[in-house]
């Protein structure tokens, strides 16, 4: 369970874009707490309803205190007492405390990049699909990581190549899908890491066209949390 205090008001500054992309934009509501990361290329959001707020409210979190303290926080399923004023956050677990400046700047307005009709699924074991991405990424482009995911049917076909080398590695996989046949590209690095994130034995691809950002979901959800992970696509080689 996780508890909120608010003392007092956090409101974001209009400026500083750019700085608002280098922490975690947390928004508080009554029942809920969501949680949000992007980099312009790939976005996470965590949302929690095993938690009291005391209203709705949002701040920025710098990244560097946040990776603190997960390695400071034991591993269980005590209570973590959060509050924060304008400028600082506060955050309590037993004789742990950490104490933060918050980033005054603007978080992009992320909802909108979130598709909501990506008509194409796709269910894949994720475990699987982390190590051939990480084999065919081997014969990619190192500056781009450029993997290009063909899927049809029940069978997922990745591809890599470096044309400046002559490289190039392809690898098939079984996979559950539903949609037309489809041919898209992801930074495999991104692809990988964001995998980490879904504790999982299988992820949820939704998808759409070659230009539209893909949507990873994990199968199963732990009680009272939600997960979703973005992937911007890059531009298929020729």
């Amino acid at each position: 369970m996780l508890t909120v205090v608010n003392k007092p008001l956090y409101a974001v500054s209009n400026d500083g874009l750019r700085s608002g992309m280098t922490g975690v934009f947390c928004e508080l509501r009554k029942d809920d707490l969501q949680c949000v990361a992007t980099d312009a290329h790939r976005l996470m959001q965590y949302k929690s309803t095993d938690v009291s707020c005391p209203k709705t409210d949002s701040f920025i979190v710098p990244k560097k205190p946040l990776n603190l303290l997960k390695s400071a926080l034991p591993d269980n399923e005590d209570e973590l007492n959060i509050s924060y004023n304008s400028n600082h956050l506060f955050v309590a677990h037993g004789g742990t405390e950490l104490v933060c400046r918050l980033i005054d700047a603007r978080f992009p307005d992320y909802k909108v990049v979130i598709p909501i009709d990506n008509p194409y699924k796709m269910t894949v074991n994720k475990h699987d699909f982390q190590n051939a991405l990480r084999r065919v990424s081997v014969f990619s482009n190192k500056s781009t990581n450029q993997v290009a995911l063909s899927i049809s049917g029940s069978e997922l076909q990745l591809a890599a190549q470096d044309v400046d080398f002559s490289f190039e590695g392809n690898e098939r996989m079984a996979c559950q899908y539903d949609g037309e046949d489809l041919q898209i590209a992801f930074n495999a690095k991104f692809l990988i890491e964001m995998l980490s994130g879904a504790d999982t034995g299988d992820i949820n691809m939704e998808l759409s066209t070659p230009t539209k950002a893909g949507i990873i979901k994990p199968t199963e959800q732990e009680e009272n949390e939600e997960l979703l992970m973005l992937v911007m696509p890059l531009m298929l080689n020729n």
